[in-house]
């Protein structure tokens, strides 16, 4: 696990690849390895994103930016 400061920047330029790439949708896993992030700190990670708001669990599992709500769960 990292610390909070490094928490803090993880997501910060997490949202911004999730600006960038708008129809981005990763699982957990698929985070962990695309961002070199053990389990507790990918957790961590999500659940500021989506406590952010920036990203919402698809159907599938994976994660898609909130503002795709076609994606979400709930739709």
């Amino acid at each position: 696990m990292v610390n909070d400061v490094e928490v803090v920047t993880l997501v910060a330029r997490i949202e911004s690849e999730y600006r960038e790439m708008p129809g981005l949708q990763l699982t957990a896993s698929q985070m962990q390895r695309m961002w070199c992030l053990d389990g507790a700190t990918c957790e961590v990670v999500i659940e500021l994103l989506v406590t952010h708001g920036t990203v919402v669990k698809t159907r599938r599992d994976a994660y898609a930016r909130a503002d795709r709500v076609e994606n979400a769960t709930a739709a």
